[in-house]
């Protein structure tokens, strides 16, 4: 269930306050947010890695679902901004004895926490904590079940306008295990909203939802079809961990029908970007040759995911309720 009100992530005055969801927010909030995040690519290359702007304040780091790139980013971007990070261990937190998340959130609040990022295996986890956080605290989602990865959605959007300038003219296909994708769905609502001219979903039926036609893309369940011509391609791990029952015969099978080779990429646009959110699944979504290759732009995607998360931090804690 998600706990939602009408814009819970913007105030009164149209700014935003807690990074939620992709969806929902408009075209020029999501480029403020990517062209802050273009000033703050550069503090990377500084001797002194740091700018003051969230110097006194502390973010809390709750993830309580494993994270490596998303957590560890978090934490650089917080320790760049100078602000105090503190990343709680769930595992031998009091929520691991069975206090409530509203509890743990309270508790957090009365240590003067600023922003808390949050990741949850529940969808809907952020909007409930946002909904019960003073107004001058802000709650950025860090994943939330299925339902959304919005600073990786952001990230995504900042290396596709970094390679590819503009989205106007682009197709941009989301490959892979799309059922359970929360960051597929980030996309796919950054992608629409910037105005990309074509969002593709490619995956076998029994990973592809039934309503994805209606969120405006082209659904294939062919990858040679899907990928053709295609100037970005965004593939998706399997999400075994996630998955319930037999949704495929075998991890064999599916990279022999799905699993993107050099071969097989020679079908989208000479210089198309191939992207993937990690953690990479190699020879089973992709080939080692692919993620390797001239066209990858994964890594870059991790460094400029430091740049993102540094520029909505930045935004929302200078935004009150």
């Amino acid at each position: 269930m998600l706990y939602k009100r009408n814009n819970p992530q913007l105030n009164k005055n149209g700014e935003l306050i807690h990074l939620l969801s992709t969806e929902g927010l408009s075209k020029d909030i999501l480029t403020h947010i990517l062209d802050t995040a273009a000033s703050f690519v550069s503090v990377s290359d500084r001797e002194v890695k740091k700018v003051p702007l969230l110097r006194g304040k502390s973010v809390f780091n709750l993830f309580f679902e494993n994270s490596t790139r998303t957590r560890t980013t978090f934490d650089i971007a917080a320790t760049r901004l100078s602000a105090d990070v503190y990343t709680l261990d769930i595992a031998r937190s009091s929520a691991s004895k069975g206090e409530s998340l509203l509890d743990t959130i309270a508790n957090l609040s009365a240590m003067a926490a600023d922003i808390f990022v949050v990741r949850h295996s529940e969808s809907g986890a952020p909007y409930l904590i946002a909904q019960h956080v003073a107004p001058h605290v802000h709650v950025v989602n860090a994943g939330d079940g299925r339902h959304a990865h919005p600073t990786q959605g952001l990230l995504d959007m900042y290396t596709i306008r970094h390679y590819k300038k503009d989205f106007t003219n682009l197709t941009v296909a989301i490959v892979g295990d799309v059922l359970h994708s929360r960051v597929a769905r980030s996309d796919i609502h950054a992608l629409t909203t910037l105005g990309c001219a074509e969002v593709r979903v490619v995956g076998p039926k029994t990973l592809v939802p039934a309503d994805m036609a209606q969120m405006g893309v082209r659904v294939f369940n062919n990858l040679e079809e899907g990928i053709q011509g295609c100037d970005v391609v965004i593939m998706l791990r399997l999400q075994n961990e996630r998955m319930s029952g037999a949704l495929l015969p075998s991890s064999q099978e599916y990279f022999e029908s799905f699993g993107l080779t050099t071969e097989k990429l020679q079908l989208a646009k000479p210089d198309a970007i191939v992207m993937h959110p990690g953690p990479i699944n190699r020879g089973v979504e992709i080939d080692s040759a692919v993620v390797d290759g001239q066209q990858s732009v994964i890594l870059p995607q991790v460094t400029f995911g430091i740049a993102v998360r540094m520029a909505v931090m930045s935004i929302v804690a200078g935004n009150t309720a």
